[in-house]
């Protein structure tokens, strides 16, 4: 690509100290030649402190539960969303879908900047985009529910900038063991993040009676993370953290870091497997609390949420502490077994995420079925099958890391995004909402409970396919990754 021009002065332009040829051992056949420019970049800056870099974390992990937050507030008032404008399950799933289509759409710009220019930039102007959506978001009308729904795709803007690079910052802050332990930290706060969207959610809805002070709250919030991201957030050389501060550099076109990643066996693989992860989770998050909740009306515990009434918000504030706890225990869980056989066993970390895939399939099975008759073994099998489920995040994100060159890593990550959001959580809120209204259509007689119960039944489903597409990619993860390090081994010798 050529990166002369009127932009300049927001990209990173350094001139190559030195070239990899064909010699490098990249295993890729003629994508060699695509990458035969890449250089490391001339130590004309000092390399990022370690101070300043642990800073630069917190602040990344600040944005990113702010991300995750904000996405599902409105899963956890969902019944108070359905019950002010009076819309079917399948209207509601839209909600998210729009969300989801524009963050996968607008991934694969992110992802092409992002391995160009300067990324503290895109990711700024990214926040910006959701800050002013999010806050728009808040003062729809009874009357106004596709403005709602617009501007819930525009609240995608800003996370698609944002989850596309981050994570290669982190990448080029730190490497080896220390680099799976920040990315732990980092990946941790998804799950935290969504737990605390239900309970924020419902909890602002509850005391102030009005379900939008929820998406006021995280809006305040986040102009706090922009700050922060002003003053604290740097942009470290690409490859830093592999080549000692100094970074590299390559030219090629999109197309070219496209069809180096088609090649990469495992990068393909994971990104199936996270597709179907994503899937999941993505159905699982938004509809678990209104099953929960309807379970409850099912064994006359409670009466159902009627309009003009608050809804009872227990279940999001259940379930979101239940997100939390197993996103942390899962995180760090999943990120220690990496680091204990990753030395003894190099297809360890894809085994990790399907042991975790296919081990919560009889779990979400169970949730299924015994809801109708005790809530509390409900809420078990659900804290076994999200922890097991959690596992995955950060190993997923740390193979990406070292099987894809430093100079396409944000592509990596943006087409992942697309990939895994476009037939994952993109479309899975939506298609349950349309199964179970469809189940309602052709039986009338069914109530919301168990036409809700029947769709959620597609999700153990695609577990074990996503397990299946792990297993398949322990094949080939150590030759990919002793790729990336055969092309930087000659970097860090020069």
């Amino acid at each position: 690509m050529d990166q002369k021009g009127s932009v300049s002065s927001h990209q990173d332009t350094p001139v190559p100290r030195c070239s990899l040829g064909s010699s490098s051992g990249l295993r890729y056949g003629a994508l060699v030649n695509s990458v035969s420019s890449l250089a490391t970049l001339p130590s004309d800056k000092p390399p990022i402190s370690k101070r300043r870099a642990y800073v630069a974390i917190a602040v990344l992990c600040y944005v990113n539960l702010l991300n995750y937050m904000e996405r599902y507030t409105i899963a956890g008032v969902l019944s108070e969303i359905k019950d002010f404008f009076n819309i079917s399950d399948s209207t509601a799933g839209l909600l998210q879908t729009v969300f989801i289509c524009s963050f996968l759409l607008l991934a694969p710009l992110f992802g092409y900047l992002g391995d160009r220019y300067n990324r503290k930039y895109i990711m700024l102007c990214g926040l910006s985009v959701w800050l002013l959506t999010a806050a728009g978001s808040s003062f729809v009308t009874k009357s106004q529910f596709w403005l709602l729904v617009v501007l819930r795709a525009l609240v995608g803007v800003g996370e698609a900038s944002y989850s596309t690079v981050a994570p290669t910052i982190i990448g080029d802050l730190f490497s080896g063991g220390q680099r799976s332990v920040m990315i732990c930290i980092f990946y941790i706060f998804i799950p935290v993040g969504s737990g605390l969207g239900y309970i924020t959610g419902a909890g602002s809805a509850y005391l102030t009676g009005d379900w939008r002070w929820a998406l006021k709250f995280t809006s305040i919030l986040g102009l706090v993370g922009f700050v922060l991201m002003v003053f604290w957030c740097p942009n470290p050389p690409r490859g830093a953290a592999e080549t000692h501060g100094d970074g590299v550099t390559g030219q090629s076109s999109y197309m070219e870091d496209v069809k180096y990643l088609l090649k990469n066996k495992s990068y393909v693989w994971s990104t199936l497997g996270v597709t179907s992860l994503a899937f999941l989770t993505g159905a699982l998050a938004f509809w678990l609390p209104t099953f929960l909740a309807r379970a409850h009306v099912t064994q006359g515990l409670r009466p159902s949420c009627t309009t003009g009434e608050s809804c009872n918000s227990t279940d999001s504030y259940i379930f979101g502490a239940v997100t939390v706890a197993t996103g942390i225990l899962g995180g760090a869980l999943g990120t220690t077994i990496s680091r204990q056989l990753r030395d003894r066993f190099s297809h360890a970390d894809p085994l990790i995420c399907a042991v975790g895939m296919l081990g919560s399939v009889p779990c979400l099975f169970i949730t299924i079925f015994v809801a109708s008759s005790s809530i509390p073994v409900t809420y078990v099998f659900i804290f076994f099958g999200e922890l097991l489920l959690s596992l995955n995040w950060a190993v997923l994100a740390d193979i990406l890391l070292y099987v894809v060159i430093p100079t396409r890593r944000a592509t990596a990550e943006a087409l992942q995004i697309t990939v895994g959001h476009l037939l994952g959580d993109a479309g899975s809120p939506y298609l349950l909402g349309v199964i179970s209204d469809a189940i309602r259509s052709f039986n009338p007689d069914t109530s919301d409970f168990h036409s809700l119960k029947y769709s959620l039944l597609l999700c153990p489903f695609i577990g074990i396919l996503g397990g299946v597409f792990f297993l398949i990619a322990t094949m080939y993860i150590s030759e990919d990754k002793k790729a990336v390090q055969r092309l930087l081994t000659p970097q860090k010798e020069m």
